[in-house]
């Protein structure tokens, strides 16, 4: 850590607070953002406002601590060297941005505290899937025709930035296909910061088809790896995970789901209604999850009632 890199606010490890009962995440970055009036119709996505709009980003992440969340998940999902470069912006720059990606969810922090916000905060240094960086759909498929070779190849240089800017833990999220899990895990190794490992499912398989008991299989040796799970799911897909989680790794479990509601990609608008309820977190928390949040579609009041709950529980 260099001198300039703030530090945790807390000397309590995340892993110890997991032993120690369950853990509120945050909500979706995205509609956060998209609430406050942002455009976010981007290949970029949120990664955009890393450049355009940081104190956007400070201010989603503030009102996410604010409503209830222990720990906050950083814009970098979609923000990557190979993205960026698309856009004219180079290597250092690019590693700029990463590392911002952490100080404005640290900033966050401290402000929510300065709020009078007392709990232990933590900042996770999200890291999406290769096919985020694609822009198409991709990344709720999986199976991108890489080997798990240049897959771990393409992640590790910005893990390596994202690790430097010293955050609680790494979340290698939304994971469609367990061979891109195993390049993360790889790519993990030696960064001295511990990870989650979260895959995005459909019923009780990866997106790319791949049984659930063996792709957690893959995490459960890995000591870097504090928890596992799946998030950007329907809620209906996550008890049935966490069981298997539970059973296969004997790790505590990661869980943030999406709100249920349905993304029509042709008119670019969500259809349905949200069936994520309070009820189904008491559920997954008696499964043994230990990190509860949402993914797309849950704002800062979901968070708030989830946190409520795990309270009261």
């Amino acid at each position: 850590m260099t001198s300039d890199t703030p530090a945790p606010l807390t000397e309590t490890s995340l892993a110890a607070a997991l032993a120690a009962g369950a853990v509120v995440l945050d909500g979706g970055m995205s509609n956060q953002l998209e609430s406050a009036g942002h455009d976010l119709s981007d290949e970029l996505w949120s990664a955009r406002l890393l450049a355009e709009r940081p104190e956007a980003i400070t201010q989603a992440h503030l009102t996410y601590f604010e409503a209830g969340a222990d720990v906050s998940i950083t814009a970098s999902y979609q923000a990557t060297f190979e993205g960026f470069a698309k856009r004219g912006i180079d290597h250092a720059e690019a590693a700029r941005l990463l590392s911002l990606s952490v100080e404005l969810a640290r900033r966050a922090a401290r402000q929510a505290r300065e709020g009078g916000v007392t709990r232990s905060l933590w900042v996770a240094a999200s890291v999406g899937p290769y096919g985020a960086m694609l822009a198409d759909g991709s990344e709720y498929r999986g199976r991108y025709g890489l080997s798990v070779e240049e897959l771990e190849r393409f992640h590790r240089p910005r893990l390596e930035v994202l690790a430097a800017a010293a955050p609680d833990v790494l979340a290698l999220e939304t994971v469609p296909d367990a061979d891109e899990a195993e390049a993360l895990l790889r790519a993990v190794r030696g960064l001295g910061v511990p990870a989650w490992l979260s895959y995005s499912v459909a019923g009780d398989r990866t997106h790319a088809g791949q049984p659930l008991d063996e792709a957690f299989a893959l995490a459960a040796d890995a000591d870097e790896v504090i928890a596992v799970g799946v998030n950007c799911c329907a809620p209906e897909d996550v008890e049935a995970a966490v069981a298997t989680a539970v059973r296969v790794t004997g790790k505590p479990v990661v869980v943030y789901p999406n709100s249920g509601e349905a993304w029509d990609a042709q008119a670019r608008a969500w259809r349905g209604r949200s069936t994520f309820t309070t009820e189904q977190v008491l559920g997954w928390r008696e499964s043994g999850a230990r990190l509860i949040g949402g993914c797309c579609r849950v704002g800062p009041k979901a968070v708030t009632s989830i946190a409520r709950t795990l309270t009261s529980a």
